[in-house]
């Protein structure tokens, strides 16, 4: 007859074991943390193997998915639900697209900018607009010079890029990307700020000094 305290350590011992073996499968079920860093410039491709893969381009841009560039239209358009945008002057086709494509699909967008570059020759933000994506932009003096998206609000995008041809082009730029949860929660408390800073029921057209006339 096996004695109870031998019965009770056999109980403990088979706990710890299934409680081992859960931990595991929740381990190897769980995505490896994101944590990718991208430079450019970049070589210019094609970009319609992303934005409309199956289709056929006979442009005379490489038309392989390798690349910096290829890797940010990867992380965008990997957006289901929502994709929050901080950025200060916005040129980029390629980049538009992937942003009006994501609107079309459903996700909810939201674009933050800068009042002055906002109608800068080759913005994207009126194509944005037109297309019913919600833009706000700034109101102060001072520039909204932020470069940064989040996604789904699980994962930032930031670094010294501005979403231009230029910049991806020519420029040293680099681009950051992470889901670390203290970052995440920090960009989306910013854009959060900025988006009710920039409501545009509280826009003040006129100078203090204006209001009472000549």
């Amino acid at each position: 007859m096996v004695p109870a305290v031998s019965w009770r350590r056999l109980g403990a011992v088979a706990a710890v074991a299934l409680g081992l073996e859960l931990v595991y499968r929740f381990l190897r079920r769980r995505p490896p943390p994101v944590r990718e860093v991208l430079f450019f410039p970049a070589p210019l491709v094609c970009a319609e193997p992303l934005l409309s893969p199956g289709t056929c381009c006979s442009c005379p841009l490489p038309h392989h998915t390798d690349g910096a560039l290829s890797a940010l239209l990867r992380r965008l358009l990997g957006a289901r639900r929502s994709l929050e945008l901080c950025i200060f002057t916005f040129s980029s086709p390629p980049l538009a697209r992937t942003v009006l494509l994501l609107h079309g699909r459903g996700v909810r967008v939201r674009v933050i900018t800068d009042s002055d570059y906002m109608a800068a020759a080759g913005s994207q933000i009126g194509e944005l607009r037109k297309a019913g994506v919600v833009v706000r932009h700034s109101q102060s003096s001072g520039y909204m010079h932020h470069k940064f998206a989040v996604v789904d609000r699980s994962i930032v995008i930031t670094g010294s890029m501005n979403w231009t041809q230029q910049a991806i082009q020519t420029n040293h730029e680099n681009v950051l990307v992470t889901d670390d949860g203290a970052c995440v929660s920090a960009y989306l408390e910013e854009f959060e700020r900025l988006w009710e800073e920039y409501d545009p029921a509280g826009y003040c057209f006129f100078p203090k000094d204006d209001q009472n006339g000549p």
